[in-house]
């Protein structure tokens, strides 16, 4: 009876370390957490970069927006 017993949780703790071994090795393999990652460190960067470069950035924009402007006056007037 106890042999009976004994072989019964060992067939049973052998399925439980064959589930979570399954489990970790998806856990492991799964690769969308990498995805959420990477976009994240990407945006980090690119926050980064425009904080490091901001006051060429806004120069850049005002003459562009300023050379918008004058091709529209000339346009309409």
């Amino acid at each position: 009876m106890i042999n009976n017993f004994l072989q019964y949780i060992d067939i049973k703790k052998n399925i439980l370390i064959k589930k979570i071994s399954s489990h970790l090795k998806q856990y492991v393999e799964d690769e969308e957490g990498v995805g959420v990652i990477e976009v994240v460190l990407i945006l980090v960067v690119l926050i980064g970069l425009v904080l490091v470069f901001k006051d060429k950035i806004s120069q850049l924009l005002n003459n562009v927006f300023t050379k918008i402007n004058q091709s529209a006056n000339e346009l309409y007037n």
